[in-house]
């Protein structure tokens, strides 16, 4: 899957991951930044994973956990901060909460600060960190 947003690609194609910008990523946040590299490695490995490209470099990430029938789980979202503000964390959690292959799962996420971004795409709080978002056969 390939989507042009602006002038961005945003793909799921695993091979154009830059895993050391994944990693140099991180490494600064506060969700994983005691997560060795080779744990990130493997993770995105096992994952289905999103990335963003402005030419050829990764600007933005997206990681995707799932057991492919009943539920997915959206993780290590980013975007780098010079191209923050212009929309592509909403492109890209609208990319993943419209794929077919997830709009029958229940999806879940964690986050400390971006509760208002993903309750745009059908999320809701359960807790103070965690979200969930039913799937869509079961709302009416």
């Amino acid at each position: 899957m390939e989507v042009i947003y602006r002038q961005y690609v945003i793909s799921d194609d695993k091979s154009r991951i830059d895993v050391q910008t994944v990693m140099d990523f991180l490494a600064g946040s506060y969700w994983a930044n005691r997560r060795p590299p080779e744990r990130i490695r493997k993770s995105i490995e096992n994952s289905i994973c999103y990335g963003v490209y402005d030419r050829d470099n990764m600007i933005g990430f997206a990681r995707v956990v799932t057991d492919g029938a009943t539920m997915y789980y959206v993780c290590d979202v980013f975007v780098l901060e010079a191209y923050r503000g212009q929309g592509i964390g909403k492109k890209l959690i609208e990319i993943i909460t419209n794929a077919p292959e997830f709009e029958w799962m229940t999806g879940i996420l964690g986050t400390r600060d971006a509760h208002g971004l993903y309750e745009r795409f059908g999320f809701e709080r359960d807790g103070s960190r965690f979200m969930i978002r039913l799937p869509q056969a079961r709302k009416t």
